[in-house]
């Protein structure tokens, strides 16, 4: 869906309305500016994934584990910077007492047990929550776990499959589908929050909102550079099967 600037309009009702909802320029710059940096992002994990599969289901067992073995980086990657986001905007919440339109998650849009568990216990958690920004804050630090736990298991899936070490492979296979597919629907919601959070979001707190953003960003690429880092040290004492 496109977003086009135009004139800011009244608060909204909902977060379905806040979608469709028009964003001043600068406002539409920002959310352009995040949400297509993590779409770029996703891309990347998407296509790499894509074509391990692909060679596994066209029977290159060994390319399809060399191309499952980079998956966790690029994984990482999108989620650091996720979280990165929705910390900021945790972080302007409680700061400014911004409160935008929000809905609880939906169990059905996620395949893996951990993304349902999670989704499931944050609405019923918001049935019991009175206020909206106790609703709004309590879903983002669900999002937060859920990208966190589920980056965790699609790479430790990854990795043993590109170790070619694994006892049950089409398991791990199920589990990095589930979990690719769990990734996208938080990143779905949040790209969702962050437009509700930006029409909310008073004028003149905007570039107080930049400077969060553009500190939890960098400490988001720090933080990936790191893990990658070790990741490369680890690997260079392990030679994956894949490789041999």
């Amino acid at each position: 869906m496109r977003h086009h600037a135009g004139p800011p309009s009244a608060r909204s009702k909902s977060v379905q309305d806040d979608w469709q909802a028009w964003l001043p320029e600068e406002k539409l710059s920002i959310f352009q500016k995040h949400s297509q940096q993590l779409e770029s992002d996703y891309s990347m994990l998407s296509v790499s994934l894509n074509e391990a599969i692909e060679l596994r289901d066209s029977g290159h067992r060994l390319k399809a584990l060399q191309a499952v073995w980079v998956t966790p980086d690029l994984c990482w990657r999108l989620s650091d910077q996720l979280e990165a986001l929705l910390q900021s905007l945790v972080e302007h919440a409680r700061h400014h007492g911004t409160v935008p339109n929000t809905s609880p998650l939906d169990p059905g849009n996620f395949l893996g047990a951990r993304g349902q568990r999670a989704a499931r216990f944050s609405g019923i958690l918001s049935r019991f929550v009175l206020t909206h920004r106790l609703q709004f804050l309590q879903k983002l630090d669900t999002l937060q776990d859920m990208v966190n736990g589920i980056s965790q298991d699609f790479s430790a899936s990854a990795e043993i499959l590109g170790e070619g070490t694994a006892i049950h492979p089409p398991a791990l296979w199920k589990t990095i589908d589930a979990n690719h597919y769990d990734l996208n629907t938080c990143l779905r919601e949040s790209i969702v929050v962050l437009k509700s959070f930006l029409l909310a979001m008073p004028d003149e707190q905007l570039l107080s909102f930049q400077k969060t953003t553009n500190a939890q960003s960098l400490a988001a690429h720090v933080k990936s550079r790191d893990r990658q880092r070790s990741i490369r040290h680890t690997h260079r004492r392990m030679s994956p099967i894949a490789g041999e």
